[in-house]
């Protein structure tokens, strides 16, 4: 018989633990936390899905833990300088992505969401400023598309309010995810943003588009923003953690 995989979830105090459980011709359950932080089991066909969420619970300190290193460990490998080498982690849209470094004759990077795929030449596969060049060139590309995207859709909002398509600029900021300059038009994005979630690069620029009508953070402010993204707070919170 072939093997049976399904996805079941288990409540553990306040923490849900999803877990991945194949049936296999095994004689203990097996329990495994990899590095992306996904909990596989794999049990027997006679072990009853009952036992077997008991037996995540029992075990959810140790895989609470498990995911809490994998976690520390990621974040580490983030904040590294980079060498563009195989293996390296890139935060990019609120994942961590894999770079792939590739020998080719054409130059160029791509991407489908799990992975990182830079295509080089022979003759540059050890030139590490190369490579910056292309993986920064690619992120910039991705940044303006991104970011458009979540300006157009911030647009169908605030143009019944009367507000015009703002001149829209990226650089990198040290302190701040996003300026607004509203005499000018003007609204700025950080480079950064790029490592952050669709959602939580929505927040900045709702935010920012915010400021044409309200220039301050009054009460108003944050009024008008919960009327329109009422969990713009979660957001910001989340966008936290990368800063």
């Amino acid at each position: 018989m072939k093997n049976y995989t399904e996805i079941r979830q288990v409540r553990c105090g306040q923490r849900v633990i999803e877990y991945i459980l194949t049936r296999k011709s095994v004689k203990n359950i097996n329990l495994r936390v990899k590095p992306d932080g996904k909990v596989y089991v794999s049990a027997n066909r006679r072990v009853a899905v009952d036992y077997i969420d008991k037996f995540i619970r029992e075990n959810k300190d140790f895989i609470l833990k498990a995911q809490e290193n994998y976690k520390e460990k990621q974040k580490d490998s983030l904040s590294q300088p980079k060498t563009y080498v195989d293996g390296e982690l890139f935060r990019v849209l609120g994942k961590s992505l894999t770079l792939k470094v590739i020998e080719e004759k054409k130059e160029v990077v791509t991407s489908d969401g799990t992975s990182i795929y830079l295509r080089i030449k022979k003759e540059n596969m050890d030139d590490i400023k190369v490579k910056e060049a292309l993986i920064n060139n690619w992120l910039r590309d991705l940044m303006v598309e991104v970011f458009k995207e979540s300006c157009d859709k911030a647009h169908q909002v605030f143009k019944d309010y009367g507000i015009s398509y703002p001149n829209v600029k990226i650089r990198y900021m040290t302190s701040r995810w996003g300026s607004c300059r509203p005499r000018k038009g003007n609204i700025t994005l950080n480079s950064k943003l790029i490592e952050a979630s669709r959602e939580c690069i929505d927040y900045v620029v709702f935010h920012e588009f915010a400021h044409f009508i309200h220039p301050n953070h009054s009460k108003d402010f944050h009024d008008f923003m919960t009327s329109l993204m009422p969990d713009w707070k979660d957001r910001k919170k989340e966008l936290a953690k990368i800063m």
